[in-house]
């Protein structure tokens, strides 16, 4: 052979693999590995969410009411993603909730938590109870933020306290230090520490209610990983935040709202977006508002894809019935296996410039890398995401372990309260669910669980010999990238197996 290199092909590349005729699961497939020579650290994951819109995560937070709303949105946009606010309330409430996300400033508490003087320690147990992590209590004059700044009740004080019905304002620490609310988190987090105090609220001038920072915030930001992600920024100098919005008539008045309260990008939330309705609408935001991209879907196949580009969509989000808490494919027999569906729709929007958001079917890591390789440019996730301190709504206590609420779109609580317009029903006809309402465990805060996620999205991409979402998206297309079908015994071995007793910790 006179010391001749052999090149041995092993594996399929994926237009091979994923034209056969079978749908298949991100579990089915499984990547080979590649050459590496570069460190995890330089793997750069910027992409694009649309056509105009860069971020530095991949990560989108779904368009849910038990998950994204102002305090998920501004995380997201701190760690270099981004949330999509639902459209499950008035026109004027989701306005309010962009508003607000935009104007949060990272690592203080936009919505500390408050009552009044005449409220009782009864009162501020129960609100503690169901408190993401904080166990402070602001005693403003009437019980809300923007008011002025009575005293602070801690735990510590509701233990003491000699009756349940004694009031706040029995056993509130008065005139408690505050700084003025323009101060910056570094300066705030130096008069903290000096101090040595839990938690410090900022003040406006009058002496109203507008931010509190606590010691485990200032702990938490200063032990973000140096690999964090710039954030998403727009031009405005605000967090990039985005909103759903339906495709009847009168959701061109909520989209009115959203544009005048700083919308970056609308998300036309369609279980199944290939029809007449999101066409028309796409048309009428590119003509109406000219500058907001436009994300259409959802879709599974390339005809579908191809008729909303055609459109002028600005991305595609790509996924029907792959979520946890969805039941399509079940009810209504249509939908798409996801690793399948991200290829094929990545494959003709690839042509058009088009970027696609992989939208469902997400439960790890490794997860995350098959659908960025398969040629999706971002994840958008709810089940991930939901059960963290960030996501809408409360925790609650059942069997000793600690919960909140998630539910799909699809549900009947959800569509009682309006989401069935993403199903495209008629208020006076029956209902058909085509989701379930469940409980997660708490997940603790995404300001931790996307740097550790996104460093394990790198060292998959390392494995792989690829340094860049772009390059994986090169090698998809031209079969570099080589992958086999998992049999159910090799998912299996692939996973914890064969132990009496283990703990399993993402981080």
């Amino acid at each position: 052979m006179g010391g001749s290199l052999v090149v041995v092909e092993d594996g399929f590349p994926p237009e091979h693999l994923l034209n056969q005729g079978t749908s298949y699961t991100y579990d089915d497939i499984i990547f080979l590995p590649g050459y590496i020579d570069f460190p995890a650290e330089s793997v750069d994951l910027t992409t694009n969410l649309t056509r105009n819109i860069t971020l530095a995560t991949p990560c989108v937070s779904s368009p849910m009411d038990t998950v994204t709303e102002s305090s998920m949105a501004a995380a997201m946009a701190a760690l270099g993603g981004i949330g999509i606010i639902h459209y499950n309330n008035l026109p004027t409430e989701q306005a309010t909730l962009v508003s607000h996300a935009k104007s949060l400033r990272f690592g203080f508490v936009s919505d500390p938590l408050c009552l009044s003087p005449s409220d009782t320690v009864s009162d501020a147990s129960a609100v503690l109870a169901s408190s993401s992590s904080y166990s402070c209590i602001l005693v403003t004059e009437s019980g809300t933020t923007k008011s002025k700044l009575m005293g602070i009740v801690t735990e510590r004080d509701l233990f003491a306290a000699p009756h349940r019905e004694t009031r706040l304002s029995d056993i509130m620490t008065r005139d408690p230090i505050s700084i003025p609310a323009e101060t910056s988190f570094e300066q705030a987090a130096i008069s903290l520490i000096a101090k040595k105090l839990k938690y410090l609220p900022l003040l406006s001038e009058d002496g109203l209610v507008v931010e509190l920072l606590s010691r485990d915030s200032v702990k938490r930001r200063r032990e973000l990983p140096v690999s964090v992600a710039r954030p998403s920024i727009g031009a405005d100098g605000k967090f990039l935040v985005g909103a759903a919005i339906g495709t009847r008539e009168s959701d061109k008045e909520r989209l009115e709202h959203l544009v005048k309260a700083g919308i970056n990008v609308i998300v036309l939330d369609s279980s199944q977006g290939d029809s007449l309705y999101q066409r028309e609408m796409i048309k009428y935001v590119k003509r109406t508002y000219p500058e907001l991209d436009v994300i259409a879907g959802n879709v599974v196949t390339s005809y579908q894809a191809q008729n909303l580009i055609n459109a002028g969509a600005d991305a595609l989000r790509v996924g029907m019935g792959s979520g946890s808490i969805c039941t399509t494919q079940e009810v209504c027999a249509v939908g798409r296996a996801q690793a399948t569906a991200v290829y094929k729709v990545a494959s003709i929007a690839s042509q058009s410039g088009v970027p696609i958001i992989a939208d469902g079917g997400i439960q790890n890591s490794g997860h995350i890398v098959k659908a960025l390789s398969l040629g999706a440019s971002t994840v958008m996730m709810g089940s991930f995401f939901a059960g963290t301190e960030e996501a809408a709504g409360g925790y609650f206590y059942k069997d000793g372990h600690r919960l909140k609420k998630y539910r799909g779109m699809g549900s009947l609580d959800a569509m009682i309260k309006g989401s069935d317009t993403r199903y495209l029903v008629d208020k006076s006809k029956l209902k058909i669910a085509q989701g379930v309402s469940a409980a997660v465990p708490d997940k603790g805060s995404v300001f931790r669980l996307i740097p550790y996620t996104m460093q394990a999205v790198r060292q998959g991409f390392q494995d792989l010999g690829i340094s860049s979402l772009q390059s994986a998206h090169k090698l998809c297309r031209s079969g570099g990238l080589r992958l086999e079908v998992r049999t159910g015994a090799a998912q299996v071995e692939g996973g914890v197996h064969d132990l009496a007793m283990y703990e399993k910790k993402a981080f």
